[in-house]
């Protein structure tokens, strides 16, 4: 068995961390970064915790932070325009997984001709090249977006959220620093918890598992696990916050190396044409998809459930696969995750779009990648299912 394997060639990882951004920056011998992050780190001051250490450091940071959540074409080529106009060695996406995805995907953009656009670029196109390198430091524990090999894009002419894959959107470092994670929102903490959550199980039972990626999933079940309501419950818990940053890095080399599945290829549709932050998507679908394939490969989720802690080392696999089916649900009430309805989704609204959003599921490649792969018709099933809850 032949493996490639992809990660990002450093990472920092660690309290503090960050104030050694200049010194990774010399190591790699950059000394002309941009910044790309978003209005709220800008106006909340929160972009200083990385732009002081630079300056220190005798750089001269520029700042683009014109970034949305669910990063847009638009939004990339605006990002490409201002990296073309100045003189530029690397890239710094700061933030949540928007920043960070603009930035990979402004790299991948501006190596491209004039003319080009970030449909061109969308799987099953190999986007592997990169205008700059980009160093990703993220500020919430979820996306995992700082070791992964993709960026997510929306077209906004067909609002298509595109997956892009390649080496250009995988990160040269990354800078993992769990107490920038202190101020997120306590609904933000949620979302991308439960993202990371189901990065690492997509990961352990996808048809493209390996074993290093099975490695990376595991730890950060065992890590993501027990922390997770820690983190919803006591947002100072240093511990819980260091061990979530943690797991989420792990899930997102675990993904990066084993793709996701189902759940990804059905959220992004809701994230693109009802604007749901792309965590709180994910563990809407997760119970419900996780039911859809769970016999399909019930040792390798009732191995899950051990990691994650919901199963005893002695449960056979169908009480296993039972608990962990338990576990995602209690955590969601636990968590208040809303379904689509109680999210404010208007019925009409989902019910005309199911067909086109299970066409777009499929097209994305990711549902293949499930133990059970569903046909467009079991997709639009799930998405009426999980409507109420």
């Amino acid at each position: 068995m032949v493996m490639s394997l992809v990660a990002p060639r450093q990472m920092l990882v660690g309290g503090g961390s960050i104030s050694r951004a200049g010194a990774l920056l010399a190591q790699f011998g950059f000394s002309r970064p941009l910044v790309v992050t978003d209005p709220w780190m800008v106006s909340s001051g929160t972009v200083e915790k990385l732009l002081a250490p630079l300056r220190a450091a005798g750089l001269a940071p520029a700042v683009f932070s014109d970034t949305v959540p669910d990063p847009t074409d638009v939004v990339i080529a605006a990002g490409v325009q201002a990296v073309r106009a100045g003189d530029y060695d690397v890239l710094l996406g700061f933030g949540g997984g928007s920043p960070m995805d603009t930035a990979k995907a402004m790299a991948i953009l501006a190596a491209a001709p004039e003319g080009a656009r970030m449909r061109d670029f969308k799987v099953p196109h190999a986007a592997d090249a990169a205008a700059l390198p980009v160093i990703c430091v993220p500020t919430t524990a979820g996306t995992g977006s700082e070791a992964t090999r993709f960026t997510v894009i929306t077209d906004t002419e067909t609002d298509e959220k595109m997956l892009i894959a390649g080496l250009g959107a995988l990160p040269l470092a990354a800078i993992v620093d769990h107490e920038l994670t202190f101020t997120v929102p306590r609904r933000t903490t949620a979302d991308t918890g439960i993202d990371s959550l189901t990065h690492a199980l997509e990961a352990f039972v996808s048809k493209r598992a390996n074993p290093v990626s099975d490695m990376y999933a595991r730890e950060a079940m065992r890590l993501i696990g027990p922390n997770l309501r820690a983190v919803w419950h006591r947002p100072d818990d240093a511990a819980a916050r260091e061990a979530m940053m943690l797991g989420a890095s792990l899930a997102g080399l675990a993904f990066s190396n084993a793709s996701v599945a189902l759940v990804h290829g059905m959220s992004r549709p809701i994230g693109a044409h009802f604007h749901v932050p792309h965590g709180l998507s994910n563990a809407m679908l997760l119970p419900a998809v996780t039911e859809f394939g769970l016999h399909s490969a019930l040792p390798r989720y009732a191995e899950a459930a051990r990691c994650i802690g919901c199963a005893a080392t002695g449960d056979a696999d169908q009480v296993a696969g039972a608990k962990l089916l338990e576990e995602l649900r209690a955590l969601n009430a636990e968590l208040e995750v809303p379904s689509p309805a109680a999210h404010g989704i208007a019925e009409d609204r989902w019910n005309a779009l199911v067909p086109t959003m299970a066409k777009q599921a499929l097209a994305s490649g990711s549902p293949g990648n499930n133990p059970r792969v569903p046909d467009e018709a079991e997709i639009a099933a799930l998405y009426a299912r999980v409507f109420r809850g």
